[in-house]
């Protein structure tokens, strides 16, 4: 039985995680690969890191003592923990893990690749389907605060997802470079971006994600 790739995922990026070390940069914003392991450790073991998480502003300080507890221990328990899966729960459930997990550990491993000055992967068609039809049920809402911008998907290989009528902006790249881009690493993304200027600039200023 092949591997889900959402564990995949997971294994990849916390190989890369042991090869780094502790202090290597990510594409997070004020964040090493300590911290957002700590980040995956608090988000799947520690329900008190969901409203910082999900809300930030006031919850942000909790979240952050949650993160700091857990990179306590040392990096390399730290790393292995992700590694291991998470507890008894939602994201251990098969099918509905793949919705919690995948698109998280795809973009948190492209945030370590990236910041690293690794290339985007070329060898994950499995991936890059699957990351489609997961866009499909989840670009309205990654999209949701671009207000009167409608906004067109596209691969490379024609199929499109369409958000709002009568899309004015096309996004146009592989499903994880779109991804990129929708969860907020618009510089990191490999896309390309048309439309009327003023439609355009309002996606690129857009806060964007879940």
């Amino acid at each position: 039985m092949p591997e889900p790739l959402d564990a995949r995922e997971r294994r990849e990026l916390c190989d890369l995680l042991e090869e780094l070390g502790p202090d290597a940069p990510t594409l997070c914003e004020g964040w090493a690969t300590v911290d957002l392991a700590a980040h995956l450790v608090v988000r799947e073991r520690d329900p008190r890191s969901a409203p910082g998480i999900i809300f930030g502003g006031r919850f942000e300080p909790m979240l952050d003592r949650l993160m700091q507890r857990a990179a306590a221990g040392g990096y390399a328990p730290l790393v292995e923990r992700v590694r291991n899966g998470p507890p008894l729960g939602p994201f251990a459930v098969p099918g509905l893990r793949t919705l919690l997990n995948l698109n998280e550990y795809v973009v948190h491993h492209e945030d370590v690749r990236r910041a690293n000055g690794l290339a985007p992967r070329t060898d994950r068609d499995d991936l890059q389907d699957q990351l489609w039809r997961l866009l499909r049920r989840g670009a309205r809402l990654m999209l949701r605060k671009v207000k009167h911008v409608p906004v067109r998907l596209a691969r490379p290989d024609g199929r499109e997802i369409r958000v709002g009528p009568e899309p004015e902006v096309m996004l146009a790249g592989e499903p994880v470079e779109l991804l990129l881009f929708l969860q907020g690493r618009k510089d990191a993304a490999q896309v390309e971006l048309t439309g009327p200027p003023e439609a355009t600039a309002a996606l690129r200023a857009a806060d964007l994600g879940i």
